[in-house]
């Protein structure tokens, strides 16, 4: 499987503090910026232009190429690797005997990511400032 695309727009669930973490580690390796990230948990998002059903879109990533072209799951993560020449990290991904094992996997940790974020101790910030308190549901976007 070949992906090629000058860029992309994943699409994430920010109220999944692993996803957003590892949306701001490819955010961070995108020197050229070819990604653009959009947070489908945040307050006024519209899927609609997307012609996705928002439980679909929160149930995995799905990524947009520049070409129009709807990456689901492992490869929009193929894709977004590869974009920011990190393809070599999910190499595995793109064996073809491997794929449908991946893809099973993939969903298992998809279904319980925020589980999973959780027993990892990745949580809210609260921040404070003259006097007043708030959490910053997703710390990684300022």
């Amino acid at each position: 499987m070949t992906i090629m695309t000058e860029s992309l727009t994943l699409y994430f669930d920010g109220a999944c503090y692993f996803c957003a973490a590892e949306m701001r580690r490819l955010g961070r390796w995108d020197r050229q910026g070819n990604l653009k990230f959009i947070d489908i948990a945040e307050e006024g998002f519209d899927p609609v232009p997307l012609g996705k059903d928002p439980a679909a879109l929160n149930r995995e990533l799905h990524g947009w190429t520049s070409s129009g072209e709807c990456l689901v799951g492992i490869d929009s993560m193929i894709a977004a690797y590869t974009l920011v020449n990190r393809g070599w990290m999910v190499a595995a991904l793109r064996v073809r005997t491997l794929r449908p094992v991946f893809r099973v996997l993939y969903r298992k940790f998809a279904d319980n990511r925020r589980r999973i974020s959780s027993m990892l101790g990745l949580k809210p910030v609260a921040t404070c400032s003259s006097g007043t308190c708030s959490v910053n549901r997703n710390p990684f976007f300022k």
